[in-house]
């Protein structure tokens, strides 16, 4: 059995490639996340139609979510809303040196949606001053969270991350 140890060389083709991988997978999850907002801000005036309704238990809103997370930390002052700014700068910093290290595809891919979706919203807390979230799931008048596309591509991403320890053991027990 050969094992390639250029995968460990940050400077291989290997880390090469999948640095590309995570930067893609950045650029496309900002992207998208930002002509979702923009259309459905300023193209659909969802603020004007809401809410729309789908299905019985989802429906598309606008939601301005001045914190982070459910609204964690919510403050609507230039204070509050700078610090969440940088505490995004400072995450998206370290999310991207570690992609800049990243051995495997896998683990660029999860980091490169992380870092695409929080640009997304960091892009929001700078433009308006709050997050845009738009996509609500509920079931009689149990409401789960408003999320957006960034948030979408936030949890893959760290689904993405989790599940490669995973499959890396299974690949292992199997050979």
């Amino acid at each position: 059995m050969s094992v390639d140890k250029t995968a460990a060389i940050p400077g291989s083709k290997l880390a090469i490639g999948a640095r590309w991988l995570g930067l893609a997978a950045a650029l496309a999850a900002f992207a998208i996340d930002q002509a979702n907002k923009l259309w459905l801000i300023f193209g659909y005036d969802i603020a004007a139609h809401q809410p729309l309704r789908l299905t019985p238990f989802f429906d598309v809103i606008l939601a301005k979510n001045p914190g982070i997370s459910y609204s964690l930390f919510s403050n609507d002052g230039a204070m509050g809303r700078w610090s969440l700014l940088v505490l995004a700068v400072v995450a998206i910093a370290l999310l991207g040196f570690w992609l800049w290290h990243a051995r495997t595809k896998f683990t660029a891919l999860g980091l490169g949606l992380i870092i695409g979706g929080a640009l997304g919203n960091a892009c929001d807390r700078l433009a308006y001053g709050y997050v845009a979230d738009f996509y609500h799931f509920h079931v009689g008048r149990f409401s789960w969270y408003v999320f957006n596309l960034a948030d979408v591509a936030i949890c893959a991403g760290v689904g993405l991350l989790l599940l490669e320890p995973l499959l890396r053991s299974e690949r292992g027990a199997a050979k």
